[in-house]
């Protein structure tokens, strides 16, 4: 099975490409055009503009608080390969981690803040002993892709 999330990054991308858009239009209408009157709806052109700021920069960091991540996945072959970076305004390192699908040893899943924050850590078993991954971060995956993840994931850890 071969998977990534590619669609659910590019939708996020895109929103926040839109989000842009309107801000900058805001930022257009207001200050350069003067074309919104000021009060509008009873607040004035500061309060408004504090306001889709802080909006603006909530939703523009919002998927690098959560983690979002460009997951690929893949257990064709004789190894289990999961590729990953950030997905947010600021962009990462790409990493990848490939392990034998017999020297595979099993992985845990971690939630933080409300189970908003998921992630997995993988297990290798080597001579010297068990290595453990750093956590890939599965947030922006669907629960529908998480479920394929650990359902593949479980078909290579050993029964204990």
């Amino acid at each position: 099975m071969t998977f990534d999330n590619s669609r659910t990054i590019i939708s996020l991308r895109i929103k926040l490409f839109g989000a842009t858009v309107i801000f900058l239009t805001y930022i257009v209408l207001t200050y350069i055009a003067r074309i919104i009157k000021y009060p509008l709806l009873g607040m004035s052109e500061t309060v408004w503009t504090l306001i889709l700021v802080c909006l603006y920069l909530f939703f523009a960091f919002l998927p690098m608080f959560l983690n979002y991540q460009y997951f690929f996945f893949s257990d064709e072959g004789e190894k289990i390969v999961i590729r990953y970076f950030p997905a947010g305004i600021v962009g990462g390192r790409k990493n990848s981690i490939e392990i034998n699908k017999k020297t595979f040893s099993g992985y845990k899943t971690e939630s933080k803040f409300f189970g908003l924050i998921l992630s997995i850590i993988l297990y290798q078993q080597l001579k010297e002993g068990v290595a453990r991954y750093p956590s890939v971060y599965i947030s922006a995956l669907s629960g529908e892709e998480r479920t394929k993840v650990f359902r593949t994931l479980n078909l290579y850890t050993p029964q204990k």
